[in-house]
């Protein structure tokens, strides 16, 4: 079966196919052990590919969704010798998280080696949803979820606008507990979003990753993706590109 080689390049989780098709362009990728420069050259699984002097190993590409517990990392490696997300997982394939959720915050992550696939879902521009579960200090009110369902300014820009749903608030001990959706992914987004407000969150975790959800798992969980939720993710980030 022949394939286009940025997709190769992309599926071995060097780079996504837009930035391997920069790099075939730019004379960095060798097949067979000569220089290709012609982004649409497809090879078969025959064929050598070299990506900046270095040989790819190529896997069967592989799909899995986590529920991350906090006190995680999400990574591959940490310096500081800390609990990775892929410590979950046990593969002998080189997996990576798509995007990330911080170190305390729990919840839904993917992982994938098809980096073309995290590249749609990660993108802003494909505009994938995000569900979280926020609990906040203090007793929000209707101004402050409008605010937010509005977008808020931050250092960075205005955030885009958000569906908010307060789900409930205990008096005794001054929170609150709000459903908040977002696309966007800037770093600490939702926290950052909260303290714009006044109420900083107190505990977070991420409830969906577009129509996924970790509702009959427990922190530490995995399972694959199926193929038509592969399927399902891939349609859903292409019709938000049109």
């Amino acid at each position: 079966m022949m394939e286009r080689l940025q997709k190769i390049i992309a599926q071995a989780g060097i780079t996504s196919r837009r930035k391997a098709e920069d790099l075939i362009e730019q004379g960095k990728v060798k097949v067979n052990g000569r220089v290709v420069t012609e982004r649409g050259t497809k090879v078969s699984s025959k064929d050598d590919i070299d990506v900046n002097g270095i040989r790819i190993e190529r896997e069967e590409p592989v799909y899995y969704l986590l529920y991350k517990p906090r006190a995680v990392i999400s990574s591959v490696r940490d310096e500081k010798n800390r609990k990775v997300v892929t410590d979950f997982i046990p593969t002998d394939k080189r997996i990576f998280p798509i995007g990330r959720l911080d170190y305390d915050t729990s919840g839904i992550i993917l992982l994938t080696n098809d980096g073309d696939f995290a590249h749609l879902l990660m993108h802003p521009k494909f505009e994938i949803e995000k569900k979280y579960i926020a609990k906040v200090k203090g007793l929000i009110q209707r101004e402050a979820v409008q605010l937010l369902k509005n977008g808020v300014q931050l250092k960075d820009g205005k955030t885009a606008p958000a569906k908010v749903r307060l789900v409930s608030q205990e008096k005794r001990r001054n929170s609150s507990v709000v459903e908040i959706t977002i696309h966007e992914g800037r770093n600490r987004q939702i926290k950052r979003m909260f303290e714009a407000v006044g109420h900083p969150v107190q505990k977070l975790r991420r409830d969906q990753f577009a129509f996924l959800n970790c509702a009959t798992m427990r922190p530490g969980d995995f399972r694959q993706l199926n193929p038509k939720e592969i399927k399902q993710l891939v349609a859903l980030a292409t019709t938000k590109q049109k």
